[in-house]
């Protein structure tokens, strides 16, 4: 195998730097809001789903997480009043998490913080085709990360909540 070369170097360096920069810069922008970057993915991806009802497990793939740190946020965010969690109805062993009002209201005050920091530093600096080309490139590398599809990084092929609850519009 051939080393990597210059501009791969570049490349891979500044990915690892974004990574490491980015959940850290978002967190700082919604300090006031008392919720994390993360926190904030989760009561997002609830407030969509109708009913704000989702199996972990979906809510899991939904914001890229595993399940152990799902659950972990999950009980941090059970705390603060802003998730609960429910049995699901169609099957016992399934547990949905479920957005309370106070987390919806934590939802939308923070919204516009996130959407504001979110334009800010990341995309201030690009024009509609480079999103585009952020979208693609992010997503190849995605997938060779995750060829099983385990973490739905859009919506398609987003594993199915319990069949008792409704499916979001998607």
């Amino acid at each position: 195998m051939e080393p990597l070369g210059h501009d791969e170097r570049v490349a891979v360096a500044r990915l690892r730097a974004l990574l490491e920069l980015l959940p850290t810069a978002l967190d700082r922008q919604l300090s006031g809001t008392g919720v994390t970057s993360f926190e904030y993915t989760l009561l997002e991806a609830l407030h969509a789903a109708d009913l704000g009802r989702l199996r972990l497990t979906a809510l899991a793939s939904r914001t890229n997480a595993t399940l152990p740190r799902l659950s972990r946020v999950v009980t941090g965010l059970e705390r603060k009043g802003l998730v609960t969690r429910a049995a699901c109805e169609e099957d016992g062993r399934a547990t949905n998490a479920v957005l309370t009002p106070a987390g919806a209201e934590a939802y939308l005050q923070a919204r516009p913080i996130y959407e504001g920091a979110v334009k800010e530093m990341i995309l201030g600096n690009l024009d509609g085709e480079s999103v585009g080309q952020l979208s693609t490139i992010s997503y190849a590398v995605l997938t060779g990360l995750d060829p099983e599809r385990r973490l739905a990084v859009t919506l398609e092929g987003a594993p199915e909540e319990c069949a008792a609850d409704p499916i979001p519009h998607r």
